[in-house]
């Protein structure tokens, strides 16, 4: 009864609160505008011939050769690049967290977990074509190999694990964290062996956290197309062939039909995910630790788990380092020494990388903020706020991180070339820049949103409340009083969407036209060419802007963050 009249009062004080209401439906007719919307035209396109309901193109596309094999390619890489993953991540967040290590070690996990997050998604397929291709560094110039191919499936996977396991590092180390010590300890003084212990005590605690781990792993894997085009060569995934169905075809019919089954992959993927294995890691693991983890010493554990860490880490910063070095050798395959800048300046004097640059930092700049913003009001509306379509927007709103880029650039092309619902209504976006700016927002939305979840539920709410009571409306007491609160993680929500937007590319590459130069564009039709300094030269000044939007976040939430005036006052 109390719930009742609480669920009331709530819907009553909502209504009365034009401004809240306001957002609401705005949110609401974005989120089904820019993501459902596209998706379902997905649909109706796939399942529509000659003006009827029909199968035909689901039938045409499983009869062609190409496509039964790209999606058993698709699934093999997934299925293996989350197995390795999520094998490593766990040794690297074993490691940290049980095992005592110095602070080189730990320097470098710190580092290898952030370099997917600021580099461009094909840097190690760059490095590892310039390293271990037919004219590589190491395989043809040191081991004299020159039959020797990078491409194919081994190439895919060894570059998705590399670029995917500090995803499931970091999860994993969460997770570690949180397992009460004392459960470990007591097998130990039954006799246990730490092996023992391991198995039949650490992992069934993690067993759904580690699926949780796999299974976005094989739909980042799976959804991932910049690795698999630049070095998949003939090896074919579902999101290379569906970019080549309608950039080589001009089969949009079959495009759309292909997208729906990737669609539908990661689709069922991200519900196991989401909502039973990550519901199931929560409930698994709960509290804090009744006392300090006793960490490893014992030289037979500790070094050979270190030494294996760190050379994975050391191989991981190799491949990155090879793109900046690699953009000063004079001609690559030919000649490596003495170095030169040449490539730079041609990116700014033959090349427009001035425009490229210019194009990609503005369209981001112009997404990150709103993005962030965004975010942030969707979280205050999922955590703080009770009403009936509550439900629609957090899900709506975490859609696009199962939706692959690919699939979401097919659906922008099917949804809006001709206006929405053919109609001619918002035909004028397709093809410029607001387009792309959008595909930004919705592609780092779900970023944002779930860390300012995380923010909002540390807040009290009778914080808020007081301010209401004192006659603030919604807006005011989310200006002044909820965003000051989560500033840190509306700034890291900023920066991440800026460096996402930034680094684009699956999506983004069905859309973009002539009038805008990408940089991630550009990079990958040099790769394409063969021309790999070139390429590397705007790599290399990509993550350098990419490090330096990151920096600047660090050193602003060190100086001015909510933790900074935190730790004055105790």
């Amino acid at each position: 009864m109390a719930t009742r009249q609480g669920s009331a009062l709530d819907r009553k004080k909502l209504l009365a609160d034009p401004i809240m209401v306001t957002t609401i439906v705005v949110l609401i007719a974005f989120l089904t505008l820019f993501i459902l919307y596209p998706l379902a035209i997905l649909l109706v396109d796939s399942v529509i011939a000659g003006g009827k309901l029909s199968l035909s193109n689901f039938i045409r596309i499983f009869h062609m050769p190409n496509f039964n094999k790209a999606i058993t390619n698709t699934l093999r890489v997934g299925f293996v690049v989350g197995l390795i993953s999520t094998a490593i991540g766990l040794l690297f967040a074993y490691v940290e967290v049980y095992v005592r290590m110095g602070k080189c070690v730990g320097g470098l996990f710190q580092v290898v977990s952030l370099l997917p997050v600021v580099s461009p998604p094909f840097v190690l397929s760059l490095s590892m074509i310039m390293l271990f291709g037919k004219a590589g560094i190491i395989t043809r110039y040191l081991m004299g190999i020159y039959d020797h191919s990078v491409y194919g499936f081994w190439g895919i996977v060894i570059v998705q694990a590399m670029t995917f396991f500090p995803v499931c590092y970091m999860m994993l180390k969460g997770l570690l964290k949180n397992i009460d010590p004392s459960l470990e300890e007591a097998a130990r003084d039954m006799g246990a062996s730490r092996f023992k212990v391991f198995t039949s005590v650490t992992l069934p605690l993690m067993l759904p956290g580690l699926g949780n781990a796999f299974l976005v792993t094989f739909i980042e894997s799976i959804a991932d197309f910049a690795n698999p085009m630049l070095i998949g060569g003939s090896y074919d995934t579902l999101a290379t062939t569906i970019y080549l169905q309608i950039t080589g075809n001009y089969d949009k019919a079959g495009a759309s039909a292909m997208a729906v089954v990737l669609l539908s992959i990661t689709m069922l993927m991200f519900i196991v995910q989401k909502y039973y294995l990550e519901a199931k890691s929560t409930a698994t693991l709960t509290g804090k630790a009744s006392r300090a983890r006793m960490l490893i010493v014992d030289p037979s554990v500790k070094i050979p788990l270190t030494i294996f860490c760190s050379l994975v880490s050391i191989f991981v910063i190799v491949m990155y380092l090879c793109v900046p070095i690699g953009s000063l050798f004079p001609t690559w395959g030919y000649k490596f020494f003495p170095l030169t800048g040449k490539w730079f300046q041609q990116v700014f004097t033959r090349y427009r990388g001035l425009k490229a640059f210019k194009d990609s930092f503005v369209l981001s700049l112009i997404a990150a903020p709103i993005t962030a913003l965004l975010s942030m009001i969707i979280s205050y509306l999922i955590v703080k706020r009770k009403f009936a379509a509550k439900g629609f927007i957090e899900v709506v709103s975490m859609l696009a991180m199962a939706v692959p880029g690919t699939v979401l650039g097919v659906g922008y092309i099917r949804g809006f070339a001709g206006g929405v619902f053919r109609t001619g209504f918002l035909q004028g976006i397709y093809g410029t820049g607001l387009i792309l700016v959008i595909v930004f927002i919705v592609r780092s939305l779900p970023t944002g949103t779930r860390s300012g979840i995380s923010a909002l539920r540390q807040i009290d709410k009778s914080i808020e409340e007081s301010a209401y009571d004192m006659g603030a409306d919604s807006l005011k007491v989310f200006t002044t009083v909820t965003l000051p609160l989560i500033k840190d993680s509306f700034l890291s929500g900023l920066v991440t969407a800026f460096v996402r937007s930034i680094t684009a590319i699956s999506a983004i590459i069905l859309l973009v036209t002539p009038q805008f130069l990408l940089i991630t564009v550009q990079i990958n039709e040099f790769a394409e060419k063969g021309a790999y300094s070139l390429a590397c030269a705007f790599a290399t000044i990509l993550i350098l802007i990419t490090y330096g939007a990151v920096f600047l976040m660090n050193l602003f939430i060190k100086y001015f963050g909510t933790s900074r005036k935190i730790k004055e006052t105790e």
